[in-house]
């Protein structure tokens, strides 16, 4: 039985505004924008740009996160980066 591996988030960098691009552990990139995550509970301050650009790739939990302690699964970063592709 093959095992499958649980995809992370290795690079991380802001490209402009609330939009991401995201370097996957299956080495695929893509971006992201990331404005329809934020405006409510932990996310609301990540408005504030300046808030925002703290981004940051923590390594153990393998997404991007805040110093605020918001973050989005990695599985969920995937999916909005590559779900128009054909």
């Amino acid at each position: 039985m093959k095992k499958i591996q649980a995809i992370e988030i290795v690079e991380a960098r802001i490209l402009n505004d609330y939009v991401v691009e995201l370097v996957f552990s299956d080495l695929r990139k893509g971006t992201v924008n990331l404005r329809g995550f934020l405006g409510h509970g932990i996310f609301k301050s990540l408005l504030n740009k300046s808030h925002f650009r703290k981004m940051f790739v923590d390594g153990v939990l393998g997404t991007i996160c805040w110093p605020n302690g918001a973050d989005i699964a990695p599985d969920t970063l995937y999916y909005e980066a590559f779900s128009s592709d054909k």
